[in-house]
């Protein structure tokens, strides 16, 4: 696996770098001057209100959205950066996958394939993007199921499934190809409330093993429990970046008072 490179001072890079990124979409400028560093084992809550900006950032981390310009850097390797001309630049297709297997992510939706089992679900990629073999992705598959408390739901297909299941499937999915940093959007929106505690208690089980993670997140109460760091978007920009509990306890910025008023 790569290694991550240390500051001149020996201290180590940060897990993730994201400098000045600007997205748009046609005429509707979503990200403007995004700038954020995270610790390896640091957890991030993203909030705000919707369309302020915090989906589309996961997005361009996990290159499933290109940046205009900026730069993004993932364990040391440069995914995007800048060229003189102004416009984002990104390395041969090869290298940025390579690079954004550094990253995992679980999505509002689950995005489970329907037509295999669980256990399925969580060999394909191990398989067919690094090319391991079923009987050595198998076993850490299983694992897995374990670690998220669904290893009898192995054989079942999705459609079996509830939500909160679906979602931890999910979970343990991304893990499977080992990521370094794992992104989550909204995790628990589409879950009823009743299943909304479980997948919470799966990430809140990451954060303990010091998986670094950035969680765009409503609920409020794990965001403050769990969370090193709070980040405020706006229209696209960063208006508050504090430790958790100082952000929760008094926010500075009026967009985010307004918003923690309205929150639960």
């Amino acid at each position: 696996m790569h290694a991550r490179t240390s500051d001149a001072d020996g201290a180590q890079a940060p897990a993730l770098v994201v400098r000045e990124v600007w997205k748009r979409f046609g005429e509707n400028e979503v990200l403007r001057g995004i700038s954020l560093d995270v610790a390896e084992g640091e957890v991030i809550a993203i909030l705000g209100s919707s369309g302020s900006g915090k989906s589309t950032l996961l997005r361009c981390v996990n290159h499933l959205e290109h940046i205009d310009r900026g730069r993004i850097v993932i364990e040391g390797e440069t995914l995007a950066d800048t060229d003189a001309s102004g416009q984002a630049r990104y390395p041969d297709e090869r290298t940025v996958r390579r690079i954004c297997a550094q990253t995992g992510m679980v999505f509002q939706h689950f995005n489970l394939f329907l037509h295999m089992t669980v256990l399925q679900n969580l060999i394909e990629a191990p398989m067919t993007v690094k090319g391991m073999a079923r009987a050595a992705i198998v076993p850490r598959a299983e694992e897995l199921l374990r670690k998220v408390g669904l290893f009898d739901k192995r054989d079942a297909y999705p459609g079996r499934l509830s939500g909160g299941q679906k979602q931890r499937v999910a979970i343990a999915r991304a893990l499977a190809m080992e990521p370094r940093i794992m992104l989550f959007d909204e995790p628990t929106s589409a879950l009823d409330p009743e299943l909304t505690g479980e997948v919470l208690r799966t990430m809140r089980a990451l954060a303990q093993e010091r998986m670094t993670m950035l969680v765009v997140t409503h609920e409020m109460a794990f965001a403050r429990e769990v969370a090193h760091r709070a980040v405020f978007m706006d229209q696209g920009v960063v208006v508050e970046d504090r430790p958790a509990r100082e952000f929760f306890a008094e926010p500075r910025h009026p967009r985010a008072q307004a918003f923690l008023q309205h929150m639960p």
